[in-house]
This record gives structure tokens, sequence and C-alpha cells, in this order.
């Protein structure tokens, strides 16, 4: 049987598309019935804010309903592991932390390898600390703060939200790059930290920028420096570490992650609408509040970024001889 050359083409390109069919029909049908964002942290703090501000944008705009289930302990790891676990489908998605990229240097008995069990999805924010002092401590610089630490070795006092932590190990950084020496006195989290430093029982704590910019702004606390390579558009006055200690920068983050495994078009549908969200002024605004700027980018973008901070931290963890609690 011989076809007119008119329907041949047809059916060759016909054809020709039939392949792409399944990846456009699973795009479609994605998602199909309510999802999760994991916090491995407890409600109502930075980390619970942020995935809410994606749940609830996601929800609005994607027609099935995102939920938000706290999993809190081992400084992220419950929650890490449970979508560790989970079935890889785009249904359970992690709010991604700096712990996710500190906690295997710390813990050897993690039921899950960040890096080998997740897929990135988007880099959401990246997180600034602020160096606080209380106002009694006679330094009003950081270069007087290096000064006076050298001054009284082992005298000074710097508080953190406990061994491992972020505020931990951007001050043992601090202490390798600048040869100070500070006694470091772990807390059950920040706030406590932030209590005792405006109570006078520490002097020193390099502190979330969402725990310590109300402080700072009643003259609570001092600031003397800020950890990021540049400065902040909340605290414009307040210059970076590196300003006087070349090279130093720390920061933390903030992105999603889901199971690896996951269909990339699932990925890809997830990457456009939180870029798209992080593009929205009051989203935007919002996390610039909880003292993140946005990021947002690619999937590979936010994955370099992982392996980066995990590598970094490291080094950072074994010379200081850090342990968990």
């Amino acid at each position: 049987m011989k076809f007119p050359r008119r329907s041949f083409i047809h059916m060759s390109v016909a054809g020709a598309a039939l392949p792409a069919v399944p990846g456009i029909a699973r795009a479609q049908a994605y998602p199909s019935r309510p999802a999760r964002i994991v916090v491995g942290f407890p409600a109502g703090g930075a980390t619970d804010i942020m995935a809410r501000l994606m749940s609830d944008w996601l929800t609005e705009r994607v027609g099935q309903q995102f939920l938000v289930e706290n999993k809190p302990g081992a400084s992220g790891s419950i929650g890490t592991e449970t979508v560790a676990k989970a079935a890889p489908d785009g249904y359970t998605l992690l709010q991604a932390v700096t712990p996710n990229a500190i906690n295997p240097a710390l813990y050897s008995n993690l039921g899950f390898d960040f890096i080998r069990d997740f897929a990135p999805v988007i880099y959401q924010a990246r997180l600034a600390y602020v160096v606080v002092v209380n106002p009694s401590v006679p330094a009003k610089t950081l270069p007087e703060l290096i000064a006076y630490a050298k001054a009284n070795p082992g005298k000074i006092n710097y508080g953190s939200a406990g061994q491992g932590t972020p505020q931990n190990i951007t001050c043992e950084l601090f202490k390798m790059m600048t040869g100070v020496n500070l006694v470091h006195v772990p807390y059950k989290g920040g706030a406590p930290a932030v209590a005792d430093l405006i109570a006078g029982h520490v002097q020193v704590v390099f502190a979330p920028l969402s725990e310590s910019i109300p402080q700072i702004k009643a003259g609570k606390l001092r600031a003397l420096a800020v950890t990021p390579v540049k400065r902040l558009d909340v605290l414009p006055d307040v210059p970076t570490i590196a300003e006087f200690v070349p090279g130093y920068e720390a920061s933390g983050f903030a992105g999603i992650s889901v199971p690896k495994g996951t269909p990339a078009d699932v990925i890809d549908l997830l990457n456009k609408q939180l870029n798209a969200a992080l593009a929205d002024p009051k989203i935007k605004g919002r996390i610039e509040e909880l003292g993140g700027t946005v990021m947002g980018g690619t999937p590979a973008e936010f994955g370099k970024l992982v392996a980066d901070a995990t590598e970094k931290w490291a080094k950072v963890i074994k010379a200081a001889g850090i342990k968990p609690e």
C-alpha cells in the first residue's frame, strides 16, 4: 500500500512526538494528591517559616495541598531521614538547611548520606550570621574585639546553640583564622544563648540574623560584623568579617531537596514554581526579615553549594576537634 506524501509526513511527525508523551503526561499528572514538606526543626522558627512560605505558594498554584510536617530532633537528622526513606515521587520534600552540610562530619551513624540520597531542587536563600557582643564589652569594632581577646586569652566566652551548630563552627573558623582564644559555652538552642549574652553571662555570639536584629535595634546588643562576604541591606553600616580578616566567609543556606530518583520533570516543575515564589516581592521581603538573601536558580547550582559547604565545614570540624553532644 502506498501512502500520499502528505499523509506520510504527518504520520512521521506524529510518530516522532510519541516518546515525549509519557514525560508530558507525568508532569501534567503531578501533583495528583497532597504532598508534604518535612522540616527537621520545631514549628515557629525561621526554618519552619521558610517551608510554610513555599508550601502556601505551591498550594495556591498547582492545584493540590502542600502541607508542612515538623519532625524535630538530632539537629534536623530525624526529619531528613524521614525524607530519605520516602518514595521518590515528589510527594515528600525536605526543607534543607545548613546542618545537612554539617552533620555528616559530626555523626558516623546517620541513616542516610545527604549528597548521595537526595536530589537538589532549589537554593532558596543564603543565611547570614552577625557577630554580636554585650554592650559591656569594651570592643566597639571587630579589630578591637580581636585585640581584646588576644590580651585576655581564655577569658572571653562565646555562646552557641550547641556543639556542631552553625553558630559554633562559624566562630571556630573565626578563631582559626585570627588566632584568638575564645571559650565555647554551648546552649540548647540559639535563643538561650542570645538571652545569656544580653544578661552578660557570655560576651560574644555569632548569632543568626533573625535572632539578633531586634536586640541590635533595641540597643541590647552591639553588632560588630556580619559573616558573608558582602554587607547586608538590613545592616548596611555593619562591616563584614572579611573586611578585617581576608578570606573569611561563613553563610548558611536554606533550600528544598527531594529523595534521589525523583523524576526530573517533577523536579523541574517544583524548581520553576519555587523560583517564581522567590521572585514574589512579599515572599522575598519575608525571607529578608528572617535574615536571608533570596537566591533561586537551578537544581545543579544548589547541589554544588551543598557539596562545597559539606567539604568546607568538615575541614573546620576536624581542625577544631568538634564532637557532638
